[in-house]
């Protein structure tokens, strides 16, 4: 366990420290972040993809759900529409800025150390998570992204690959990307009764189109403890005609799980 864990104090400090750096790398770090949400949407959609916004993990943290959506729709006010025009970067959480009650944010599950707890704008990592797998669908470049080392719940009707998301926690654990082509593109994002939404748009055709998709996925123990591991992999065609152009691998993850996996539970 780390000091900072097991000190609180020291723990707060370590926070405002780490802030701190943050807000030096934006104000000298050279980047030129995008500024502008546009009023109208761009003419060529490259991805979309929808998240369900509630899933049955026990009674007592379905009011953190519900939470969860307020504050959802607090942060997809500063991001829907924003345009990331080339060579600007994109900040999770320069945009959204820094979850509060006096924003309105509510406490929603958060996870902390694989440990699913309340917090104050606790779920926004959903929209995170969204516009990740939309970006990996892009010519657009990742320059950070972190995720939970943790498996904290067992898959239930999951869609997307083990691994595949974004954590995000003000402002130190944050999502960028760079637009390093010559095209303008738009993040959209939208709440219906059932789904998170959400679209990225450009003003140009792309020339590529991409899947992602996992690879070697399998649990295994160790030291009494269960683990997860998989990669995540990436395949770029082109857009008309569908020619296969190349494969990249985009992360492996190893991870620590928090509930017996199924292959397991007949050993314990």
């Amino acid at each position: 366990m780390l000091l900072s864990q097991r000190h609180p104090i020291i723990y707060f400090i370590a926070v405002r420290l780490y802030r701190f750096k943050r807000y030096l790398a934006w104000w000298l770090g050279g980047k030129k972040f995008c500024p502008q949400l546009g009023q109208e949407r761009l003419q060529y959609k490259v991805k979309e993809h929808s998240s369900v916004l509630i899933r049955k993990l026990g009674e007592s943290e379905m009011y953190l759900q519900y939470n969860k959506i307020d504050n959802l729709r607090i942060a997809i006010k500063e991001l829907n529409g924003i345009l990331i025009r080339p060579s600007e970067t994109f900040s999770f959480c320069r945009l959204v800025g820094l979850p509060t009650k006096r924003k309105g944010y509510k406490e929603g599950m958060e996870i902390s150390q694989g440990v699913a707890r309340p917090g104050i704008g606790g779920g926004i990592c959903q929209i995170s998570n969204l516009i990740y797998w939309l970006i990996l669908h892009s010519d657009l470049e990742i320059v950070e992204r972190s995720h939970h080392g943790y498996d904290p719940f067992p898959d239930n009707n999951r869609i997307l690959p083990f691994g595949s998301g974004s954590t995000v926690f003000f402002n130190y654990i944050d999502l960028q990307f760079y637009n390093n082509t010559k095209s303008v593109f738009q993040l959209n994002l939208w709440l219906t009764d059932k789904c998170l939404e959400g679209e990225l748009r450009a003003d140009t055709e792309q020339v590529y189109t991409y899947s992602v998709y996992e690879q070697n996925d399998s649990f295994y123990e160790s030291g009494n403890q269960f683990f997860r591991s998989n990669e995540i992999w990436r395949k770029k065609m082109l857009r008309r005609g569908g020619a296969y152009v190349a494969s990249e691998l985009i992360t492996k993850n190893n991870a620590r799980v928090k509930y017996i996996p199924e292959k397991f539970k007949q050993d314990k």
